[in-house]
């Protein structure tokens, strides 16, 4: 058995404070590493130690394996976690592991090596008989050659890299006339991303479903998989939504491809966590995909429903220990959604944002889970990824783990930067989804105009009378309303606000009558006015009550600078 004590994660945000609270139940000592722009981060504070490893960028920090193996020595640890994205599926950093005497928490090079290759690792699959797309995955790569093949199987195709994913390099082709187009932008992007040209063809599956199933293996030859996870809602080959088991899948159906999924990881002698990517179309038949040679975002779903800690699996498996269940003893329970809270824009083409955060709630229930690298003053810097945090929920049921999320993202709060919050809470509420219906195509079909304004979200201009009364009752506890906006103790008078909201100006009128503590706002756009009554008092800095038509709703916000965050 391999011996290890002292874990060092080769990873920032959510992904590296979920190992380290892993780590140091099972008795290990963690050490965290921080580019400059990290410093005072959530999973530095986390760790038992924190070493330096580079400027902000990632190619100058996190993507530096000469650095990350120099911060495990110095710090003596003896085994390195890469959670997922970075170099958690580079061959040459689990060499360079391994070449230090460092135990990689995660498979064997080869197997990275052979799955991170989309053409070798479908050859591979299909000498394995797992069921692929009909495609082409030779050695030739010339445009005239790979035009032929195009034809040969048929439009609508998809161009895709060999090397790398989250969609990069890939490209849905129509009609034959824009084949070389999307050729040589699918190249250029895969060159970019991954310094490799190499593409593959694949005859375009329409609207499928995306099902992946958890895999697991130990050093002795014993491969079990976990069940399910539909990934189908996705933005740009991003998922957005994943949840476990799937609404659309059988039993029978899970047992094939469960079943599927232990032979890709047995074709490649694989240990450790791993995930079998494939595509469902509407006649149940499924196609490989890929395999991911690490631990998936969407892991904690699997979790739920299993009652299993993978990442406990992932330290012990590499520590040389069986896996502790046999496929037999494998069941689910109950049900299991996850969402990715992101600091994005959706109303402005899902935008990254960035910015420090001022305010971060997170609400706490039975089958609420939220793993999460942010706390109150961090900053949201432009060098990473902008995925915040996860929010999963689980039930006895798939309507019941749906419910408890939404109302969870209803009540988590964070302000300092736009996130896809409200985004995330609509999708959970649409027909298709709620019916189990939703396929790839899902948000391309439901948002064919793109995402609402925040204003719209709002859902009524009502709120910026609360949010004028929010600035007026603070400002007037302090003497200043009067100046700024002619507001007296005497009879009721008129003030006039001006706010911005998603780049458009709009104006509110308010008015406070003393004697009744209660506010009328008017709010004139297009010719047409708006007006309304209601009571508006702050019970505590950032909270307060507001009370219209009869019904009273706790609000939280926060003033900062110019702006308001309700």
């Amino acid at each position: 058995m391999a011996t290890f004590s002292k874990i060092l994660i080769a990873n920032r945000g959510e992904i590296a404070c979920r190992v380290i609270e892993t780590a140091r139940e099972l008795g290990y000592s963690t050490v965290a590493v921080f580019s400059d722009a990290d410093k005072n981060a959530r999973h530095v504070r986390l760790a038992d130690e924190a070493l330096r490893i580079g400027p902000a960028p990632v190619g100058e920090s996190y993507l530096v394996i000469e650095s990350i193996i120099e911060a495990a020595k110095k710090a003596g640890a003896d085994a390195i976690h890469p959670g997922y994205g970075f170099l958690s599926e580079n061959t040459d950093f689990a060499k360079a592991c391994s070449e230090a005497n460092i135990n990689f928490i995660g498979p064997p090079a080869e197997a990275i090596e052979l799955m991170g290759s989309k053409r070798l690792s479908k050859i591979a699959m299909l000498k394995a008989g797992v069921p692929c797309v009909p495609g082409y995955e030779g050695e030739s790569q010339s445009p005239e050659d790979l035009f032929g093949q195009a034809k040969r199987i048929g439009f609508p195709i998809m161009i895709k890299a060999s090397a790398g994913g989250g969609g990069r390099g890939m490209r849905l082709v129509k009609r034959d006339v824009d084949f070389l187009e999307h050729l040589q932008t699918a190249r250029s992007e895969a060159e970019s991303a991954f310094g490799d040209g190499e593409l593959i063809l694949e005859k375009a599956v329409v609207e499928p479903r995306h099902i992946e199933i958890q895999i697991f293996a130990d050093k002795y030859g014993n491969t079990i998989h976990l069940g399910e996870r539909d990934c189908s809602i996705q933005r740009r080959h991003q998922k957005v939504v994943e949840e476990s088991p799937s609404p659309f899948v059988s039993e029978p159906l899970r047992k094939k491809m469960g079943e599927a999924a232990v032979s890709a990881a047995r074709a490649c002698n694989y240990v450790g966590a791993g995930t079998v990517e494939f595509l469902v179309d509407a006649n149940h038949e499924f196609y490989f995909l890929e395999m991911n040679t690490r631990l998936q975002v969407e892991h904690p779903v699997t979790e739920m429903v299993t009652g299993q800690d993978l990442v406990a699996w992932q330290i012990n498996v590499a520590a040389g220990r069986r896996l502790p269940l046999k496929q037999d003893d494998v069941a689910l329970c109950g049900h299991a959604i996850e969402v990715r809270l992101y600091a994005e824009d959706p109303a402005n083409q899902f935008f990254p944002q960035t910015g420090k955060v001022l305010s971060w709630y997170v609400p706490e229930g039975d089958g609420i889970r939220i793993d999460h690298g942010v706390e109150e003053g961090y900053e949201v810097s432009p060098f990473y990824d902008p995925m915040l945090a996860k929010v999963i929920a689980h039930g006895e049921n798939r309507e019941d783990a749906r419910r408890k999320l939404r109302k969870t993202l209803h009540d988590l709060r964070l302000f300092g930067v736009v996130t896809n919050q409200g985004f995330l809470r609509d999708i959970l509420s649409r027909k298709r989804f709620v019916c189990g219906e939703a396929t790839t195509a899902f948000i391309e079909e439901e948002y064919p105009e793109g995402v609402a304004t925040t204003f719209d979200r709002l859902a009524g201009s009502e709120y910026l009378g609360l949010a004028a009364a929010i600035v007026h009752r603070r400002s007037s506890a302090f003497g200043r309303i009067s100046s700024c906006y002619s507001w007296s103790n005497g009879l009721p008078r008129t003030s006039l606000f001006r706010f911005e909201v998603d780049s458009k100006e709009m104006e509110v009128e308010l008015l406070f009558d003393s004697t009744k503590s209660q506010y009328e706002w008017r709010f004139f756009s297009d010719g047409e006015s708006e007006t309304g009554l209601f009571r508006w008092s702050e019970t505590k800095t950032g909270e307060g009550e507001w009370e219209q038509d009869g019904v009273r709703r706790e609000v939280f916000f926060r003033k900062e600078g110019a702006t308001l965050f309700i």
